[in-house]
């Protein structure tokens, strides 16, 4: 289930809000400028079958997001926990840092961690299938995959050389919980 947690940057152990609603997390998260959705397939898709596959499944709301917002690549991505370098793949993320364009994924199958740090907030936005995301270019945020991971996601491009990962070079994202799939909390 997606899940929304928002602390004081201070106290990484006391949320000040939580909830697992999807009209209230697009609400919590519209003042940021991050875009929130659920879509659903037109046909049944699972992680193993191909791009195109996968693509077709959700081809109105990607033909929509991509005449909207101008986006010039769609691609789809997975990842599986016996992935030969997933902890190399989970580490390049786990650090704040910013892109010089929206990042926004579509999950497919699967789950992860994206974590907002905005106005001296943390905004924790756990992602599972059917969850679309959009964070704003210039936004300083992290995700987790997980030590295991396991997720299938639509990746949306405007340049391909935009999506390069500024780093800020702030601890903040250490001293928040990582992402335990199956954990309760």
């Amino acid at each position: 289930m997606s899940r929304l947690r928002i602390f004081d940057e201070s106290t990484p152990d006391q949320p000040l809000f939580v909830s697992t609603d999807v009209e209230a997390i697009t609400r919590e998260l519209a003042p940021l400028g991050v875009g929130f959705e659920r879509w659903e397939a037109a046909q049944p898709v699972q992680a193993g079958d191909p791009p195109e596959r996968i693509m077709e499944a959700y081809r109105a709301d990607i033909d929509r997001l991509v005449a909207a917002r101008g986006f010039r690549s769609v691609d789809v991505v997975s990842i599986s926990p016996d992935h030969p370098q997933r902890e190399e793949m989970r580490r390049k993320f786990l650090d704040e840092h910013f892109h010089k364009e929206d990042e926004v994924r579509f999950f497919v199958a699967g789950s992860g961690l994206f974590t907002l740090h905005v106005g001296g907030k943390v905004y924790e936005l756990k992602c599972e299938a059917g969850d679309l995301v959009s964070v704003p270019d210039s936004t300083h945020h992290w995700f987790d995959m997980g030590p295991e991971p396991s997720f299938v996601a639509i990746r949306f491009f405007t340049e391909p050389d935009g999506w390069v990962g500024h780093f800020t070079g702030t601890d903040i994202a250490q001293r928040f919980p990582r992402y335990e799939p199956g954990q309760a909390g």
